[in-house]
C-alpha cells in the first residue's frame, strides 16, 4: 500500500478529519490533501508525528509493506492528542456505538461526543463542557435531564446561576417548583417570589403569598422581628393552600412549609 493511502486510512479509521489532522500537525489542511493525494510527501518530523498519532511504527508508514501497529505505543489503544492548541482523548471501547470516554479540548469549537463526553462542546450521557448536553450534563451552558451551570436547562433538574427545569434552582429560576434569588414558576420559594399558585419569600406574588411583603387572594404576613416566618402559622398556610388548589400533594405542602412557624 503506498504512504498516501496509508495515511487516509489510518486518519478515517480514528474517525479524525483532514482539518483536525492538519491541526494537530500545526500544517494547513491543504497540506494533508496533497499527502492523501500523492502530490507531495510528509517531512521526517510530521512522518514521526503520524507514526505517534496513529500508533503504528514508522517504517509500516515509510515502506511499502503492512500497517503494523506499534506495541510500545499505547496510543494504538486509545490515542492522546496533545499538540498545536488540541487535546483529545478518544477510547477504544464503546458503547452503542459511541466511545465510553471521549475528551477534546482546545481553541475554537472542539466537539467531544461519548458515553462520557469532556470538551468545548460536549455531547453524551455525561456531559461537561462549556456547552453541554445530556443525561447528566455540567457547563456554562447544560441541557439534559439534570443540568448544571451557568446556564442551565433541565428537563427534570437544572441547577445554575440561571435556571430552567421542572425542579430549578439558581439565581434565577424558572419552572414548576423554583427556589432562587429571584424565582418564577408554579410553586416558589425565593426572596422574589412570583408563583401562578404558591409563593413563599421576602416578596411573594402569587394566588397564596407568604412573605414579608405579599401580594395575593390569601396573603400571610411575616412581620416577626427575625423575619424567619415565625409570626405565620404553617398548618393555616397548608389548609389556604388545599382551599385554593386541592389536588396538591402532601409532598408539595411540605417543601412549601417547612420553615414556616
Amino acid at each position: 500500500m503506498q504512504q498516501q493511502n496509508k495515511i487516509q486510512q489510518l486518519r478515517k479509521e480514528k474517525g479524525i478529519s483532514q482539518e483536525a489532522l492538519a491541526e494537530m500537525l500545526g500544517v494547513s489542511r491543504q497540506a494533508v490533501s496533497k499527502w492523501e493525494s500523492g502530490q507531495t510527501f510528509p517531512e521526517t518530523d510530521k512522518l514521526i508525528a503520524l507514526s505517534d498519532i496513529f500508533g503504528v511504527t514508522l517504517d509500516s508508514l515509510l515502506k511499502d509493506e503492512p500497517i503494523q501497529s506499534d506495541e510500545k505505543n499505547q496510543e494504538s489503544q486509545s490515542f492522546w492528542l496533545t499538540r498545536g492548541r488540541y487535546y483529545e482523548y478518544k477510547s477504544k471501547r464503546s458503547l452503542f456505538g459511541l466511545p465510553l470516554v471521549h475528551i477534546h479540548i482546545g481553541t475554537g469549537a472542539k466537539k467531544a461526543k461519548g458515553i462520557i463526553a469532556i470538551g468545548n462542546i460536549a455531547s453524551g450521557v455525561i456531559a461537561l463542557g462549556l456547552i453541554s448536553m445530556g443525561v447528566i450534563s455540567s457547563g456554562l451552558l447544560s441541557l439534559g435531564l439534570f443540568a448544571f451551570g451557568t446556564f442551565a436547562v433541565g428537563l427534570l433538574l437544572a441547577v445554575g446561576m440561571i435556571s430552567l427545569g421542572t425542579f430549578s434552582i439558581g439565581a434565577i429560576a424558572f419552572g414548576i417548583f423554583t427556589l432562587g434569588a429571584i424565582s418564577i414558576g408554579v410553586y416558589s420559594i425565593g426572596a422574589v417570589a412570583v408563583a401562578s399558585r404558591v409563593a413563599v419569600g421576602d416578596y411573594a406574588y402569587a394566588p397564596v403569598a407568604v412573605g414579608r411583603y405579599a401580594r395575593g387572594a390569601r396573603v400571610f404576613i411575616d412581620d416577626s422581628p427575625g423575619w424567619d416566618f415565625s409570626a405565620v402559622s404553617a398548618s393555616d398556610v397548608r389548609q389556604a393552600i388545599l382551599e385554593e388548589f386541592p389536588n396538591t400533594s402532601n409532598w408539595i405542602l411540605n417543601w412549601l412549609t417547612w420553615f414556616i412557624g
